[in-house]
């Protein structure tokens, strides 16, 4: 797969097909991703959580899909900042406050740089750190960030490496599901698991899971789009 990727000639400058009219494509990936596996995600859940992540992520990825026409006709700026509302009033628990405010913070850093997709490493790195400080948390600590965090740093080194951007996608779907499987091992500092203490080990992480399953899910779109015949 690496290989055939390798020999596509796509550069992150030059893709710039990668417009909002492809929200609606990633929006039923992101549906379908978290609607297949959500069986084992509430599992993970009901193991060391609420047990409910699921139903709310699902309330807020409807809300998302009600809109995709509508987002699919605006700018990225204003695409971001209408997901990151729609998150934080639709989806419960911390996972809408913390979704809101990573597509929140990238909407303002695009209004302070050119958006192309050499800058997109540097806008969704402020959106993850916007993450952090909201959630008060960093990586190793059994949460969603075990997965953003990496996933913007490959796009960072991808990016300052200019490597082309198939082959980055296929990068960071890789880093993406290392982190989440990081989190197993992980001993919980938030939510209600850290009342577990050591209980929490052995137990991937929920939000960790469907963090990565919904950038998998994006990448997979994206990467079709790429590569395949114009």
């Amino acid at each position: 797969m690496q290989a055939i990727l390798l020999a596509i000639n796509y550069k992150w400058e030059t893709a710039m097909q990668l417009t909002p009219q492809l929200l609606p494509s990633l929006i039923q990936a992101i549906a379908d991703a978290v609607e297949n596996n959500a069986e084992e995600v509430t599992a993970l859940d009901q193991a060391i959580g609420d047990g409910d992540h699921v139903i709310n992520l699902q309330r807020g990825i409807q809300a998302l899909m009600a809109q995709s026409a509508e987002l699919s006709q605006l700018d990225w700026v204003a695409a971001w900042q209408k997901i990151g509302m729609t998150l934080m009033t639709t989806v419960g628990g911390a996972s809408g406050s913390l979704y809101g405010t990573l597509f929140v913070a990238m909407s303002k850093a695009a209004r302070e740089h050119p958006l192309n997709l050499s800058t997109f490493a540097e806008i969704y790195a402020q959106g993850v750190e916007a993450v952090k400080r909201r959630g008060k948390a960093d990586v190793g600590e059994k949460t969603m960030l075990d997965v953003l965090v990496p996933v913007a740093d490959s796009l960072r080194q991808s990016s300052a490496q200019a490597v082309e951007l198939p082959v980055a996608l296929a990068k960071l779907t890789d880093v993406a599901f290392a982190g989440m499987e990081a989190t197993r091992d992980m001993l919980a500092t938030k939510g209600r698991a850290s009342f577990l203490d050591e209980r929490s080990r052995g137990h991937i992480d929920a939000g960790a899971k469907t963090a990565q399953l919904m950038i998998c899910a994006m990448a997979a779109v994206l990467i079709e789009r790429l590569t395949s015949p114009a």
